[in-house]
């Protein structure tokens, strides 16, 4: 199915056309409860970067073998 709508995030604005498929849209709907299809292409498009971002990350893993450790603080003891 095609929507046609506004993806909104604060003062940027874009209109967008996208084919989105209709079995997808329901179970996301159900596993999530959103109702609203801008609220929940916002939310998988959150989730998207969340995944990859973490993906990114842990490819980075012991990648610097020359970082200093870095300095922690420790709550004093009672």
């Amino acid at each position: 199915m095609m929507y046609y709508g506004c993806i909104s995030n604060g003062d940027d604005t874009m209109r967008t056309t996208i084919n989105l498929d209709d079995q997808l849209l329901t179970e996301a709907r159900r596993i999530t409860g959103m109702k609203e299809r801008t609220a929940l292409i916002h939310e998988g498009l959150r989730a998207l970067i969340e995944r990859e971002s973490a993906r990114r990350l842990a490819r980075l893993a012991g990648s610097e073998p020359r970082l200093q450790p870095v300095p922690r603080r420790r709550s004093a003891t009672a």
